[in-house]
């Protein structure tokens, strides 16, 4: 008998020492992989180009040529109906 409880006590001093090993690798990960604070390079925006308008286009004979639309006159009946959800 003082044989089996050796062994057990082997046994159980192993999964101690596997627990503790398990306990402390999850520390790590947890401390250096997910806690850590992410250095990231201070962001620069790029200048905006120069723009420049060329108002030369504007003066095309093609251009003088167009004439303007119709104005649009809004609509002057009633719309709808006064209560919509009545039915037919």
């Amino acid at each position: 008998m003082a044989i089996t409880f050796q062994e057990k006590e082997r046994k159980q001093r192993y999964w101690i020492f596997v627990l503790i090993i398990i306990i402390f690798a999850v520390f790590l990960v947890f401390r250096f992989g997910i806690f850590q604070k992410k250095i990231s390079p201070p962001l620069t925006a790029p200048k905006p180009p120069k723009i420049e308008i060329n108002f030369e286009v504007l003066k095309n004979p093609f251009l003088k040529e167009l004439l303007p639309y119709e104005e649009i006159k809004p609509f002057r009946d009633k719309i709808g109906r006064e209560n919509p959800f009545l039915p037919y």
